[in-house]
Order: structure tokens, then C-alpha cells, then sequence
């Protein structure tokens, strides 16, 4: 009966210690909610990572939605010949540019510089003037 009376005395002891407690107080994570400012873009990406929704939508909104290689091409190449036809006549140089849809032809007279684009489909023209056009 002893050592349990001394067990018994020893575990009251250890209990009637001292007990140090603080106050519990919560401090949302979310900084909509009042959070750390800095854990907004961790949250973001947490969320986007464990979002498995496709937007139907997003399909027809690409430029190159349902285009073929050749018709890349195409875009490309019509693309490459405006920007060296640009350049042309950065360095004093005019002409046209001819594609499925549109004939471009640029003219520069004395500084002034017109831009004739013609719909081929529709024969509508737009002009488009420049005067005073510096070139360095």
C-alpha cells in the first residue's frame, strides 16, 4: 500500500505544479477576412492549381482556334512582308503588298505618306495620309 500512496502523492504533486496559460486568439489566414496581406497570392495559386474547370468558352476565343499549320503560315508570312514593307519605307522605299483579302499599296510623295487599302471582296478602299512622316 506504500508505493501506491507514494505514486499517489508524487502524481499530486506534479498536478498542483504551476500552470502557465495564455489567451487563445484566432487570426484569420484569408487577408480579405483581416489576414496577412502576403498569403493573397499563395491562396491564389492554391486555388487555381486545384481548379479542374474548363471554360467552354475559351476554345473560340483563340486567335489560332481551329486554324490549320498552312493557315498559320499564312498569318505568319502576310504578317513578315508588312513589317519589311514598313521597313521599306523607313528607308525611302514604296510599293504594295498583295494578299488573299486586301491589295496595300503605300506611296510616298515629298514626306507625305498614303497607305490605299482595297478589299478585294467588297472593293471598299481606305486611305490612310501621313504628313510630315520622319523616318531617323
Amino acid at each position: 500500500m506504500i508505493p501506491s500512496l507514494s505514486i499517489s502523492l508524487a502524481s499530486g504533486l506534479l498536478l498542483a505544479g504551476a500552470v502557465n496559460a495564455t489567451e487563445l486568439v484566432y487570426t484569420p489566414v484569408n487577408p480579405s477576412f483581416g489576414g496577412n496581406p502576403l498569403n493573397g497570392t499563395w491562396l491564389l495559386n492554391n486555388a487555381q492549381s486545384q481548379n479542374d474547370h474548363d471554360d467552354p468558352d475559351l476554345e473560340s476565343r483563340s486567335s489560332l482556334a481551329g486554324t490549320t499549320a498552312f493557315e498559320r503560315f499564312t498569318s505568319q508570312l502576310e504578317s513578315r512582308l508588312l513589317s519589311q514593307l514598313l521597313t521599306n519605307i523607313q528607308n525611302g522605299n514604296t510599293g504594295s503588298l498583295q494578299t488573299d483579302a486586301f491589295l496595300i499599296e503605300i506611296v510616298d510623295v515629298d514626306g507625305v505618306l498614303t497607305i490605299v487599302v482595297s478589299n478585294k471582296a467588297t472593293g471598299e478602299t481606305s486611305e490612310i495620309v501621313v504628313d510630315g512622316l520622319r523616318f531617323n
